[in-house]
């Protein structure tokens, strides 16, 4: 798969007269329109996500599936605990489709370079965990709005057979939802241990400091907070090696733009488009009036660590999962992610951000002000 796209490119251009002194910069700003979904071969393989145990998809699961291997003639990638659903497993009918699936389980087997594109069946979380099977290079992604919100899940399932022949045929356009990488340092304190005369192993020995790293991609955001500690989240922010700041409040919430309208909006962030490349800051709860939300360059490097003086630790969680504390010594380094999420619109960027701005969000909604007649306009 590949992406046809434009990027802002600034041009030297000659002006009428044609002297080097009338040669002028223009830049040349990227339409959102621009971003194509182009295939290198046709697609041959699919991975369709389904949220496990929710009864009100198994119908639709089923029919995308027979869809896709019976008239499609695809491979379809399926999570072998949805396969163990008893409502999927105990289907006699369905256990015919279900031996030719490819199966796989998260965090054990790589599927990075046997997938050409993803359907995700449900709500938002399902593109959230879609994005989470990926730490590298993300296949194109088309949400079905099945679950509850549906901000990321632009498709309607009523006509999924058109809407998947186009995709196979490359006729979609795609907004490419930037992650962010993130790296924790983990400054772990174990006890050596010492052998006295007799052999007998003694615990109270010296104490060692190791460091273990964990990366993960994040596609919504990363959240400290103070978890279930009643004092202040204290915490840290650097900016390119730079103390920038540090958070006393219930936590900070870094986000991509895609992440702006969920937790972020919540705390009082701005909604940013996705095709801005931006990674935004905003305080939980800060304790200071003066202490308003951000939105810095993407690519710059943000370390967030416990301040010296915090009165306990903090937690963090990474789209909501993965969730584990932070101590004394530990560091969060965050940053724009080389490796987006290709999501497949159902008619352009711009259109269907604001469709579910007003759809999912209802923004700006307010009762229309009633028209003032000229016999009003006297009083």
């Amino acid at each position: 798969m590949c992406t046809a796209m434009k990027f802002n490119q600034c041009v030297l251009q000659d002006t009428p007269g044609s002297h080097n002194e009338n040669r002028v910069w223009k830049w040349h700003i990227q339409d959102p329109a621009s971003q194509r979904l182009t295939w290198n071969k046709p697609p041959k393989s699919v991975l369709v996500i389904k949220k496990i145990r929710d009864a009100s998809l198994l119908q639709p699961f089923k029919e995308l599936c027979i869809f896709l291997t019976e008239v499609k003639n695809m491979i379809v990638y399926v999570e072998k605990k949805v396969l163990e659903d008893p409502a999927i497993s105990g289907d006699e009918n369905f256990g015919a489709i279900t031996k030719k699936f490819c199966t796989f389980r998260e965090d054990l087997d790589d599927i990075s370079n046997r997938v050409d594109f993803i359907i995700c069946l449900g709500g938002d979380g399902t593109l959230l965990y879609a994005s989470s099977l990926f730490q590298e290079s993300v296949p194109p992604v088309m949400a079905f709005h099945l679950g509850s919100l549906g901000f990321l899940t632009p498709f309607k399932f009523d006509t999924y057979q058109s809407q998947v022949t186009q995709i196979i045929e490359g006729n979609a356009a795609i907004v490419l939802r930037s992650r962010l990488k993130v790296r924790v340092m983990k400054e772990n304190w174990e006890k050596k241990a010492r052998v006295d005369e007799k052999g007998i192993i003694l615990t109270n020995g010296d104490i060692e400091s190791s460091r273990k790293a964990m990366q993960y991609q994040v596609l919504n955001e990363v959240v400290v907070d103070r978890g279930p500690s009643s004092y202040l989240s204290n915490v840290d922010l650097f900016l390119d090696g730079h103390l920038i700041t540090t958070v006393q409040g219930d936590g900070v919430i870094v986000s991509t733009p895609t992440g702006s309208t969920a937790y972020a909006v919540a705390a009082g962030a701005s909604m940013i488009h996705p095709n801005v490349p931006a990674i935004m800051i905003t305080p939980i709860c800060p304790h200071s009036l003066s202490f308003r939300p951000i939105v810095v360059p993407a690519g710059v490097e943000l370390k967030i660590m416990l301040s010296c003086d915090a009165r306990n630790t903090a937690w963090v969680s990474f789209d909501g999962r993965k969730r584990q504390e932070i101590c004394h010594g530990d560091s969060i380094t965050i940053t724009t992610s080389c490796f987006p999420v290709p999501s497949i619109c159902f008619r352009d960027p711009v259109n269907d951000w604001f469709e579910s701005l007003a759809q999912c969000l209802h923004w700006n909604v307010r009762k229309k002000q009633n028209y003032l007649s000229s016999e009003d306009e006297e009083f």
